[in-house]
């Protein structure tokens, strides 16, 4: 058990009897005779729910420990996202929750790291941001010389972002995972 002031993000606890991922946690000192307290934003494994919660820097929580296995995404159907042990053969499904945003990003034969408490599985860890091919792209305005100008582009997996008009159909772009935006153009 560890005290609340050690949490940190990324860390998995079990809290209030369920798993949630930290995904920040803030110590602010108190003043006078107000204690001290952690605000951590933790997001519930089995529901994808966040919540704030504020905890004593001297209340203990129960850090568990996950094993890492890297596993290949085969299909996605109604009961969830299967990944596979390319060594063992084994299949797992996980609900989409345990994506989050990088649902619409996975392809299949990906290899993602898939995490597990007990041989059951609860997460994948998904990388910040991606690569993706234009599909396509309209042809830039010849008089907009204006880097701020966007236009939308059509990406390789069926999305839609904004981006420069100096990007052209088969460029490679990054996008970032979480709020789905053009980062730059991949030479």
């Amino acid at each position: 058990m560890k005290p609340a002031s050690d949490m940190r993000a990324g860390m998995i606890i079990r809290y209030s009897g369920v798993l949630h991922r930290v995904l920040g946690a803030d110590y602010h000192a108190g003043g006078g005779k107000l204690p001290g307290v952690v605000h951590a934003r933790i997001q519930n494994l089995e529901t994808a729910h966040v919540t704030d919660q504020r905890f004593r820097p001297d209340e203990r929580f129960e850090e568990v420990e996950l094993e890492r296995r890297r596993m290949e995404f085969i299909y996605e159907d109604s009961g969830g996202y299967t990944f596979m042990d390319p060594e063992t053969y084994e299949q797992v499904t996980l609900p989409g929750e345990a994506l989050g945003a990088y649902r619409p990003f996975i392809q299949p034969n990906e290899t993602l790291q898939v995490a597990f408490i007990e041989e059951a599985p609860v997460d994948v860890a998904c990388p910040a941001d991606v690569t993706l091919r234009v599909e396509s792209a309209p042809e830039p305005l010849a008089h907009q010389h204006d880097s701020n100008v966007m236009k939308e582009v059509l990406l390789e997996n069926g999305m839609e972002v904004l981006a420069p008009q100096f990007i052209r159909t088969g460029d490679l772009v990054k996008i970032e995972v979480e709020s789905g935006k053009y980062l730059e153009r991949v030479k």
